[in-house]
């Protein structure tokens, strides 16, 4: 395990630039502050678990809440830092181990975001640990927000980036576990862990939590991003406001990459 940590250290440490820049006006960020906006006021404590460079911690500190980035990579938490400095915003930053969070800081946070590490947690064990770690840090009647890798995901990224890569559909283990309706944990664009739609409620009501939302971060979006995105600001808004409506819908959520849990802690 220790060697895999190490691979996704290593592949975010090179990454930082990509990674800020990733979701920089892309439905999955715009439509994941809209869910944000809903709970998370001025003032409040906020900790957020693996993310990266910092574009949800820094925008949180924006509104004015009291916000820690908590990241595996050491020059993500070193850049937030630096972006957190030239923008006259205060934010707390530490680096670590999702999976020992509650040992790193005693804090206790009325939000947590948990929406980096459940990509990169191949074993379930893992993810279980991850979520536990989180919650320990969880005030009663907090919120944390959970993202997951959909199993979809690489064949939206295939669609949109790369239509004609030769993917051999018998030979490629993504593939065939996309086919017989399974999760995935293995080799991708770094060792990643894409998860079935239907097996993000079962795994997450193991925990003390009330489901509030389960959604689809990048609403409807997902296959079309780059179209929409090339017609404008106006043609965007009216796209994420269509996808606010059905962004919890069943049958849509495999238009999205990302997928949020999003649940109340119980007092």
């Amino acid at each position: 395990m220790e060697e895999t940590t190490k691979i996704i250290q290593d592949y975010y440490n090179a990454t930082v630039a990509e990674e800020w820049n990733r979701i920089d006006g892309k439905p999955e960020f715009l439509l994941t502050c809209r869910m944000l906006d809903r709970y998370i006021k001025p003032g409040q404590k906020v900790l957020d678990i693996g993310g990266g460079p910092g574009r949800y911690a820094l925008y949180l500190a924006g509104k004015g809440c009291d916000v820690t980035l908590f990241d595996l990579s050491p020059e993500n938490t070193k850049f937030a830092a630096l972006q957190a400095r030239e923008q006259s915003l205060s934010l707390q930053t530490i680096t670590g181990d999702a999976c020992y969070a509650d040992k790193l800081t005693h804090e206790k946070y009325d939000h947590i975001l948990l929406m980096g590490p459940m990509y990169h947690l191949l074993e379930e064990t893992m993810r279980i640990e991850a979520v536990n770690a989180a919650l320990n840090l969880l005030k009663p009647g907090g919120i944390i927000y959970v993202s997951f890798l959909s199993i979809f995901a690489g064949m939206i990224y295939y669609m949109k980036q790369e239509p004609n890569f030769a993917i051999d559909p018998e030979g490629d283990e993504y593939i065939k576990h996309l086919v017989a309706g399974k999760n995935y944990s293995g080799d991708a664009f770094t060792k990643a862990f894409f998860i079935d739609i239907k097996a993000v409620l079962p795994f997450m009501s193991q925990f003390p939590l009330e489901k509030m939302h389960y959604f689809g971060q990048e609403g409807i979006t997902g296959p079309a991003e780059r179209n929409i995105l090339a017609h404008g600001p106006d043609v965007l808004k009216i796209w994420l406001d269509i996808s606010e409506k059905l962004w919890e819908r069943e049958e849509f959520l495999s238009h999205s990459e990302h997928l949020m849990y999003v649940g109340r802690k119980n007092t």
